[in-house]
């Protein structure tokens, strides 16, 4: 069954979902009157108990769109909660991507749930699990966590989930991306086959769709807008040289009005070499990735939500889900390796129908990046033309890059292969006309077995060894770059 936000909305305040008092009463205490389109149509569908997939796109309201329904099931239905002297079980699991995620998933559930008796815990990666594991030993209700986390938990015995009612993946495409298909599959196997099952996302490519197939019963389908349209906001785009970028940003930083500014860089050490250049420009600066702590992390979320908010450069950590509001300034330093991400990306400002702008940095290496995102969001980027010493008016050449793109250079200069990142996967590179083993290319441009490692396990020296090892070091980061 599907339902679409398209038609006329019968349904707008949240007296008239029928959900329990103590709920409507924490509503109205945080001043909400209004659903938004995802809520109105995901909320009656959630209460009925059947299983749904849910798209719309970021800044909507997908979390009280399942957090509310399932506070309402676990007060009225189900097994509801056992006599004081027994132990709660775990009879909701919400699995998010990221710590950022599951901590905010957290607040809304105490925000909701503030006048129950219903308990909930927040289980995450990157800090002790001392506190976490004793919280579990009291007894929850609903438990929210990141995979890896909650399956060592599991496998030390400390998370039991086999009372869990209702399942609930958000960001559902994310965690595909982050590559926690085996441990979405290993956490299914550990909870009940008869449940209430819910996946909510900003996109809903094949593979969710697949997984739905698999581990849904008819559901319900929600969508609110088409699976790849991105938040309507201004959206432009900056020709630059690669040796010119900082100073671009540095530039569009001193020129733009004040407001919170997010910028997008594709690696952890890319993140860091930003913050490092703008503090030098007297700019106030901070980074957030996956190998800064969490308290780091949340300091740094922090300062981003204060007064007075430092520019925040970001890895795609924080593209998904967080709520940061007046958020006036997306740019993406570097183009994401998938369309998709754009839409993630630029989903942080323009949100809940503010105001907002997007603005890319594009290189020619580059270029094929910029045209998948036109095709995907099916609209193409304004050319930005007010820093014409530092940029262009036209696009340049399209070429491929050094690094992990520079194995492709060679084979895309005889027009037959694709970029990786193009459907059709990543592209072969070129054998050597030699032993016709295939090579790829290192830090300094010379070319050596693939992956750097023939000439080390035969035991021969090579000139090269220490380029390749920082290859490799770089391409672990690179491995690292979503890590929690």
């Amino acid at each position: 069954m599907r339902i679409s936000a398209e038609r006329e909305i019968l349904l707008s305040n949240f007296e008239d979902f029928n959900l329990s008092k103590p709920l409507l009463r924490a509503i109205e205490a945080r001043g909400y009157e209004v659903a938004t389109p995802i809520q109105v149509d995901a909320i009656p569908q959630v209460m009925k108990g059947g299983d749904l997939v849910g798209c719309a796109q970021t800044g909507t309201g997908k979390t009280a769109a399942f957090a509310l329904p399932t506070l309402h099931r676990l007060l009225t239905a189900g097994k509801r909660n056992p006599p004081a002297k027994e132990p709660r079980k775990i009879r909701v699991l919400v699995l998010a991507p990221t710590r950022e995620l599951t901590a905010q998933v957290g607040e809304s559930f105490a925000v909701y749930g503030k006048f129950t008796k219903l308990r909930h815990a927040v289980i995450y990666g990157g800090v002790s699990q001392v506190p976490q594991v004793r919280k579990l030993r009291s007894g929850v209700d609903t438990l929210i966590a990141t995979p890896g986390r909650l399956l060592d938990l599991i496998n030390q015995g400390h998370v039991d989930l086999s009372h869990v009612e209702i399942l609930i993946f958000d960001e559902a495409d994310q965690m595909l991306d982050m590559g926690f298909i085996h441990d979405l599959r290993r956490i299914e196997s550990h909870v009940p086959a008869k449940r209430q099952t819910l996946m909510f996302s900003a996109t809903m490519p094949q593979e969710i769709r697949k997984l739905a197939d698999q581990w849904l019963n008819q559901p319900a389908n929600v969508r609110t807008a088409r699976t790849s349209a991105p938040a309507e906001i201004e959206q432009s785009v900056y020709f630059v040289d690669r040796r010119k970028k900082v100073r671009l940003l540095e530039q569009f930083l001193i020129n733009t009005a004040g407001g919170r500014t997010l910028v997008f860089s594709r690696t952890k050490h890319g993140a860091d070499k930003i913050v490092r250049q703008l503090q030098k420009g007297k700019i106030r600066a901070t980074a957030i990735h996956g190998n800064k702590s969490q308290s780091a992390r949340k300091r740094a979320l922090d300062q981003f939500k204060s007064q007075s908010p430092p520019v925040l450069i970001a890895t795609d950590v924080a593209a998904r889900g967080l709520d940061i509001k007046d958020v006036e300034h997306v740019i993406n330093y570097d183009l994401p390796e998938t369309p998709e991400t754009y839409v993630h990306r630029i989903g942080r400002t323009g949100r809940a129908g503010a105001s907002g702008r997007a603005v890319s940095f594009c290189k020619s290496d580059e270029v094929f990046q910029l045209r998948g995102i036109e095709r995907l969001t099916r609209r193409k980027l304004d050319i930005a033309l007010d820093l014409p010493d530092l940029t262009s008016h036209v696009a340049p050449e399209p070429t491929v890059g050094s690094g992990k793109s520079s194995q492709k250079g060679r084979s895309s200069q005889k027009g037959k292969k694709k970029p990786h990142w193009q459907k059709g996967g990543r592209a072969k590179s070129a054998a050597s006309p030699a032993n016709g083993r295939k090579r790829s290319a290192t830090a300094n441009g010379q070319s050596t077995p693939a992956g750097g490692r023939s000439a080390q396990k035969s035991g021969k020296p090579t000139g090269n060894a220490g380029s390749s090892a920082n290859g490799a070091k770089r391409r672990g980061q690179r491995r690292h770059s979503t890590s929690l």
